[in-house]
Protein backbone atom coordinates (compact mmCIF):
# COMPACT_ATOMS: atom_id res chain seq x y z
CA UNK A 1 0.00 0.00 0.00
CA UNK A 2 1.43 3.49 -0.94
CA UNK A 3 0.85 6.67 1.01
CA UNK A 4 -2.14 7.79 -0.91
CA UNK A 5 -3.79 4.61 -0.09
CA UNK A 6 -3.39 4.72 3.27
CA UNK A 7 -4.58 8.02 3.78
CA UNK A 8 -7.94 7.41 1.63
CA UNK A 9 -8.33 4.19 3.82
CA UNK A 10 -8.13 6.02 7.11
CA UNK A 11 -10.95 8.28 5.73
CA UNK A 12 -8.29 11.90 4.32
CA UNK A 13 -10.07 11.17 0.66
CA UNK A 14 -7.77 13.23 -1.46
CA UNK A 15 -5.45 14.50 0.64
CA UNK A 16 -2.48 12.96 -0.70
CA UNK A 17 -1.96 13.37 -4.79
CA UNK A 18 0.21 11.65 -6.87
CA UNK A 19 2.75 12.55 -9.79
CA UNK A 20 2.54 16.23 -9.07
CA UNK A 21 5.07 18.82 -11.32
CA UNK A 22 7.29 21.18 -7.97
CA UNK A 23 8.00 23.25 -11.14
CA UNK A 24 4.39 24.79 -9.96
CA UNK A 25 5.86 24.72 -6.46
CA UNK A 26 9.29 26.30 -6.48
CA UNK A 27 10.06 30.14 -7.67
CA UNK A 28 13.02 28.67 -10.12
CA UNK A 29 10.18 27.04 -11.94
CA UNK A 30 12.11 24.10 -12.94
CA UNK A 31 12.43 20.20 -11.12
CA UNK A 32 10.52 16.90 -12.00
CA UNK A 33 7.43 15.32 -10.20
CA UNK A 34 6.99 14.12 -6.58
CA UNK A 35 5.49 10.61 -6.10
CA UNK A 36 3.43 12.14 -3.69
CA UNK A 37 2.15 15.28 -2.68
CA UNK A 38 0.03 16.64 0.43
CA UNK A 39 -1.15 20.33 1.92
CA UNK A 40 -2.33 19.65 5.16
CA UNK A 41 -5.20 21.65 7.11
CA UNK A 42 -4.42 21.39 10.24
CA UNK A 43 -2.28 19.78 12.60
CA UNK A 44 -4.05 16.55 12.24
CA UNK A 45 -3.76 16.11 8.58
CA UNK A 46 -0.31 17.07 9.18
CA UNK A 47 0.25 14.49 12.05
CA UNK A 48 -1.39 12.04 10.32
CA UNK A 49 0.78 12.40 6.70
CA UNK A 50 3.92 11.96 9.27
CA UNK A 51 2.66 9.18 11.08
CA UNK A 52 1.99 7.26 8.02
CA UNK A 53 4.89 8.21 5.83
CA UNK A 54 7.00 6.84 8.83
CA UNK A 55 5.06 3.72 8.89
CA UNK A 56 5.39 2.91 5.31
CA UNK A 57 9.22 4.02 5.30
CA UNK A 58 7.98 7.03 2.67
CA UNK A 59 10.87 10.20 2.15
CA UNK A 60 9.38 13.15 3.02
CA UNK A 61 10.37 16.86 2.36
CA UNK A 62 8.61 19.79 4.20
CA UNK A 63 7.47 22.62 1.60
CA UNK A 64 7.08 26.08 2.29
CA UNK A 65 6.56 29.04 -0.19
CA UNK A 66 9.20 26.62 -3.07
CA UNK A 67 11.47 29.97 -2.62
CA UNK A 68 14.47 28.43 -1.46
CA UNK A 69 14.61 24.85 -2.99
CA UNK A 70 15.28 23.03 -5.73
CA UNK A 71 14.08 19.25 -7.15
CA UNK A 72 16.12 17.47 -9.68
CA UNK A 73 14.68 16.84 -12.83
CA UNK A 74 14.23 13.24 -12.08
CA UNK A 75 11.52 14.53 -9.47
CA UNK A 76 10.86 13.04 -5.45
CA UNK A 77 10.64 9.51 -4.86
CA UNK A 78 8.55 10.52 -1.74
CA UNK A 79 6.27 12.58 0.05
CA UNK A 80 6.34 15.99 -0.31
CA UNK A 81 4.41 18.26 2.38
CA UNK A 82 3.39 21.73 1.81
CA UNK A 83 2.87 23.50 4.94
CA UNK A 84 0.64 26.57 3.20
CA UNK A 85 -2.83 28.57 4.05
CA UNK A 86 -3.47 25.74 6.85
CA UNK A 87 -1.18 27.48 8.77
CA UNK A 88 -0.76 30.49 7.82
CA UNK A 89 -2.94 32.88 10.57
CA UNK A 90 -1.44 35.64 11.89
CA UNK A 91 -2.45 37.01 15.33
CA UNK A 92 -1.98 39.67 17.81
CA UNK A 93 -1.56 37.99 21.30
CA UNK A 94 -0.96 41.41 23.18
CA UNK A 95 -0.13 45.00 22.35
CA UNK A 96 0.20 48.10 24.56
CA UNK A 97 1.28 51.47 23.98
CA UNK A 98 5.44 49.97 23.86
CA UNK A 99 5.26 46.19 23.36
CA UNK A 100 3.56 44.18 20.54
CA UNK A 101 3.28 40.08 20.56
CA UNK A 102 2.44 38.31 17.45
CA UNK A 103 2.07 34.77 16.43
CA UNK A 104 2.41 33.81 12.96
CA UNK A 105 1.37 30.36 11.37
CA UNK A 106 4.61 28.62 9.46
CA UNK A 107 2.08 28.87 5.95
CA UNK A 108 1.81 32.11 6.81
CA UNK A 109 4.21 35.01 3.89
CA UNK A 110 6.91 36.44 5.53
CA UNK A 111 6.12 39.82 4.04
CA UNK A 112 2.71 39.57 4.86
CA UNK A 113 3.59 38.70 8.59
CA UNK A 114 5.70 42.27 8.05
CA UNK A 115 3.50 44.37 6.72
CA UNK A 116 1.30 43.42 9.10
CA UNK A 117 3.66 44.20 12.08
CA UNK A 118 4.37 47.61 10.21
CA UNK A 119 1.06 48.67 9.89
CA UNK A 120 0.67 48.45 13.41
CA UNK A 121 3.01 50.94 14.22
CA UNK A 122 5.56 48.32 15.31
CA UNK A 123 9.55 48.11 14.27
CA UNK A 124 11.87 45.60 13.89
CA UNK A 125 10.40 42.99 10.80
CA UNK A 126 10.48 45.48 8.23
CA UNK A 127 13.21 43.57 7.34
CA UNK A 128 10.82 40.77 6.83
CA UNK A 129 8.33 42.40 4.21
CA UNK A 130 10.47 42.16 0.92
CA UNK A 131 11.22 38.61 1.56
CA UNK A 132 9.21 35.91 -0.66
CA UNK A 133 9.46 32.69 2.03
CA UNK A 134 6.91 31.46 4.12
CA UNK A 135 7.34 31.89 8.32
CA UNK A 136 8.32 28.48 8.69
CA UNK A 137 11.16 28.44 6.08
CA UNK A 138 12.45 31.38 7.38
CA UNK A 139 12.69 30.04 10.36
CA UNK A 140 14.01 26.36 9.24
CA UNK A 141 17.27 28.84 7.77
CA UNK A 142 17.00 31.49 10.00
CA UNK A 143 16.49 33.81 6.82
CA UNK A 144 17.57 37.87 7.34
CA UNK A 145 17.81 40.33 5.37
CA UNK A 146 19.85 44.08 5.48
CA UNK A 147 21.33 43.53 8.82
CA UNK A 148 18.54 41.29 10.88
CA UNK A 149 17.67 37.83 10.89
CA UNK A 150 14.62 36.03 12.48
CA UNK A 151 16.19 35.10 15.52
CA UNK A 152 16.87 38.99 16.25
CA UNK A 153 12.77 39.13 16.60
CA UNK A 154 11.46 35.65 17.91
CA UNK A 155 10.46 34.64 21.29
CA UNK A 156 9.45 30.92 20.63
CA UNK A 157 8.69 28.52 18.01
CA UNK A 158 6.46 25.34 18.24
CA UNK A 159 7.50 22.40 15.83
CA UNK A 160 6.51 18.41 15.37
CA UNK A 161 9.06 15.70 15.79
CA UNK A 162 8.67 13.89 12.49
CA UNK A 163 9.74 10.84 14.71
CA UNK A 164 8.16 11.01 17.57
CA UNK A 165 5.31 13.33 16.51
CA UNK A 166 5.68 14.69 19.63
CA UNK A 167 4.79 18.93 19.57
CA UNK A 168 7.11 20.87 21.53
CA UNK A 169 7.77 24.92 21.82
CA UNK A 170 11.06 26.25 22.20
CA UNK A 171 12.69 29.58 23.34
CA UNK A 172 15.15 31.60 21.23
CA UNK A 173 17.81 30.18 23.23
CA UNK A 174 17.13 26.80 22.39
CA UNK A 175 16.57 27.12 18.89
CA UNK A 176 20.08 27.29 18.09
CA UNK A 177 20.70 30.28 15.39
CA UNK A 178 23.54 30.45 13.28
CA UNK A 179 24.16 31.78 10.29
CA UNK A 180 21.25 30.33 7.89
CA UNK A 181 21.04 27.28 9.97
CA UNK A 182 19.10 26.58 12.84
CA UNK A 183 17.91 23.06 14.96
CA UNK A 184 15.14 22.91 13.08
CA UNK A 185 17.47 22.96 10.22
CA UNK A 186 19.82 20.31 12.04
CA UNK A 187 17.23 17.68 13.25
CA UNK A 188 14.57 17.76 10.54
CA UNK A 189 11.45 19.23 12.65
CA UNK A 190 8.63 21.11 11.15
CA UNK A 191 7.63 24.17 12.07
CA UNK A 192 4.26 25.10 13.05
CA UNK A 193 4.23 28.82 14.57
CA UNK A 194 6.31 31.04 16.09
CA UNK A 195 5.86 33.82 18.73
CA UNK A 196 7.38 37.24 18.02
CA UNK A 197 7.58 40.53 20.10
CA UNK A 198 8.50 43.77 18.72
CA UNK A 199 8.67 47.26 20.17
CA UNK A 200 6.42 50.42 19.13
CA UNK A 201 8.34 52.76 16.82
CA UNK A 202 6.78 55.79 14.30
CA UNK A 203 4.42 54.51 11.75
CA UNK A 204 5.82 57.19 9.03
CA UNK A 205 9.36 56.17 9.94
CA UNK A 206 8.72 52.09 9.80
CA UNK A 207 6.50 52.70 6.49
CA UNK A 208 9.53 54.72 4.85
CA UNK A 209 11.73 52.77 6.14
CA UNK A 210 9.98 49.17 4.61
CA UNK A 211 9.67 51.38 1.15
CA UNK A 212 13.02 52.08 1.34
CA UNK A 213 13.77 48.15 1.33
CA UNK A 214 11.41 47.58 -1.48
CA UNK A 215 12.85 49.89 -3.33
CA UNK A 216 16.55 48.62 -3.37
CA UNK A 217 15.45 44.93 -3.52
CA UNK A 218 13.81 46.48 -6.77
CA UNK A 219 16.83 48.08 -8.30
CA UNK A 220 19.11 45.59 -7.10
CA UNK A 221 17.91 42.34 -7.54
CA UNK A 222 16.38 40.50 -10.71
CA UNK A 223 12.86 39.76 -9.23
CA UNK A 224 11.42 39.86 -12.62
CA UNK A 225 12.94 36.18 -13.30
CA UNK A 226 12.23 32.44 -11.71
CA UNK A 227 15.03 32.37 -8.96
CA UNK A 228 15.33 31.20 -5.52
CA UNK A 229 16.62 34.25 -4.19
CA UNK A 230 20.15 34.23 -3.32
CA UNK A 231 21.96 31.51 -4.69
CA UNK A 232 25.30 31.05 -2.56
CA UNK A 233 25.53 31.31 1.42
CA UNK A 234 28.33 34.29 2.32
CA UNK A 235 31.10 33.20 2.81
CA UNK A 236 33.35 34.42 5.92
CA UNK A 237 34.83 37.82 5.10
CA UNK A 238 33.31 38.24 1.64
CA UNK A 239 30.19 38.50 0.06
CA UNK A 240 28.79 35.64 -2.98
CA UNK A 241 27.92 38.03 -5.34
CA UNK A 242 31.05 40.21 -5.10
CA UNK A 243 33.32 36.93 -5.87
CA UNK A 244 31.59 36.06 -8.77
CA UNK A 245 32.04 39.38 -10.23
CA UNK A 246 35.48 38.97 -10.11
CA UNK A 247 35.71 35.58 -11.09
CA UNK A 248 33.97 37.25 -14.16
CA UNK A 249 30.77 35.37 -13.63
CA UNK A 250 28.06 38.20 -13.69
CA UNK A 251 25.54 37.99 -15.88
CA UNK A 252 27.12 34.71 -17.50
CA UNK A 253 25.35 31.58 -18.63
CA UNK A 254 27.16 28.02 -19.77
CA UNK A 255 24.77 28.20 -23.07
CA UNK A 256 21.06 29.10 -24.21
CA UNK A 257 19.30 26.89 -21.72
CA UNK A 258 17.65 29.55 -19.69
CA UNK A 259 19.91 29.21 -16.52
CA UNK A 260 21.98 32.37 -16.02
CA UNK A 261 24.12 34.23 -13.48
CA UNK A 262 21.73 37.55 -12.96
CA UNK A 263 23.34 40.81 -14.90
CA UNK A 264 21.43 42.49 -12.03
CA UNK A 265 23.19 40.51 -8.93
CA UNK A 266 26.17 38.14 -9.23
CA UNK A 267 24.41 35.98 -6.34
CA UNK A 268 21.72 35.38 -8.37
CA UNK A 269 20.78 32.17 -10.87
CA UNK A 270 18.02 33.26 -12.61
CA UNK A 271 15.87 31.15 -15.09
CA UNK A 272 15.64 33.26 -18.34
CA UNK A 273 11.89 32.51 -19.78
CA UNK A 274 11.40 29.73 -17.64
CA UNK A 275 12.94 27.63 -20.11
CA UNK A 276 15.79 25.77 -18.12
CA UNK A 277 15.81 22.64 -16.36
CA UNK A 278 17.16 22.05 -12.97
CA UNK A 279 19.69 20.17 -14.45
CA UNK A 280 20.76 23.40 -16.18
CA UNK A 281 20.45 25.12 -12.96
CA UNK A 282 22.56 23.03 -11.05
CA UNK A 283 25.41 22.87 -13.64
CA UNK A 284 25.58 26.72 -13.68
CA UNK A 285 25.18 26.24 -9.56
CA UNK A 286 28.44 24.31 -9.79
CA UNK A 287 30.39 25.56 -12.11
CA UNK A 288 30.12 29.00 -10.64
CA UNK A 289 31.31 27.57 -7.17
CA UNK A 290 34.58 25.92 -9.20
CA UNK A 291 35.39 29.17 -11.33
CA UNK A 292 35.49 31.35 -8.38
CA UNK A 293 37.32 29.16 -6.14
CA UNK A 294 39.71 28.56 -8.70
CA UNK A 295 39.90 32.43 -9.06
CA UNK A 296 40.08 33.42 -5.62
CA UNK A 297 40.18 30.78 -3.47
CA UNK A 298 37.18 30.70 -1.87
CA UNK A 299 34.74 27.81 -2.55
CA UNK A 300 31.14 28.76 -1.98
CA UNK A 301 27.98 27.09 -0.82
CA UNK A 302 24.76 26.80 -1.75
CA UNK A 303 22.10 28.70 0.27
CA UNK A 304 19.46 27.03 -2.39
CA UNK A 305 18.29 23.61 -1.24
CA UNK A 306 18.90 20.77 -3.52
CA UNK A 307 16.58 17.96 -3.69
CA UNK A 308 17.76 14.74 -5.74
CA UNK A 309 20.82 16.05 -6.40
Amino acid sequence: MNIANELDSLGFQGLVREDVSMKKYCTFKAGGNADFFAEPSNEDELRQLLYSARGLETETVILGNGSNILFSDSGFRGLVIKIGKGFSDIKIISKNEEDLVVEAGAGALLSAFGNVVANESFAGAEFCCGIPGSIGGAVFMNAGAYGREMKDIIVDVTYIDPKTLNIKTLTNEECEFGYRSSIFEKNGYVVLKITVSLKRGNLSEILNYVNELKNKRMASQPLELPSAGSTFKRPEGHYAGALIEEAGLKGFAIDHSGAQVSAKHAGFIVNVGGKASATDIYRLINYVIDKVYERCGVRLEPEVRLIGF
